[in-house]
């Protein structure tokens, strides 16, 4: 009977570490999937946002140019600094692409807030190009009425 008791006791064990083994397998693979799909999501959230300010930029661009196909002052390190940006992302999906699956999980979180830190920094950016966009708007409107 002591015998009985003693293997019941390591029979328990065994299935508690099991368990404890098991749970922690499933949530590294839970935070890698996660990791994984933040960083296509970020990727795709960068590239909408990279796109949205080039549009932008162009149609500012076009409105303040006296002769729309002459490049006005600033376009072109504007154009460069956009492009510059999304060469970066997509050196930045092609790391996804190759290396992320065989990534270490620290790997995967410092690409993850590389891509948070890009779009950080996008933000003001597109906030200003949004001021200057609404400003530019109303001086197009006041010198129209002027005109009339």
């Amino acid at each position: 009977m002591f015998s009985v008791a003693y293997y019941a006791l390591a029979a328990t064990i065994v299935v508690a570490v099991a368990f404890c083994g098991w749970a922690v397998s499933l949530q590294r693979r839970r935070r890698r999937l996660g990791a994984l799909q933040d960083l296509h999501d970020h990727a795709d959230r960068l590239e909408v946002d990279l796109k949205d300010c080039r549009d932008r930029l162009q149609r500012a661009h076009a409105v303040m140019s006296s002769h729309p196909e002459q490049p006005a002052a600033g376009e072109i390190e504007a154009r460069h600094a956009v492009d510059s940006g999304l060469k970066a992302l997509l050196r930045q999906r092609i790391w996804i692409r190759d290396k992320a699956p065989s990534a270490s999980q620290r790997e995967l979180d410092e690409a993850v807030d590389a891509l948070l830190r890009a779009r950080h920094q996008l933000e003001p950016r597109l906030r200003d190009l949004d001021d200057a966009q609404a400003a530019l708007d109303t001086a197009v409107r006041e010198q129209i009425h002027k005109g009339f």
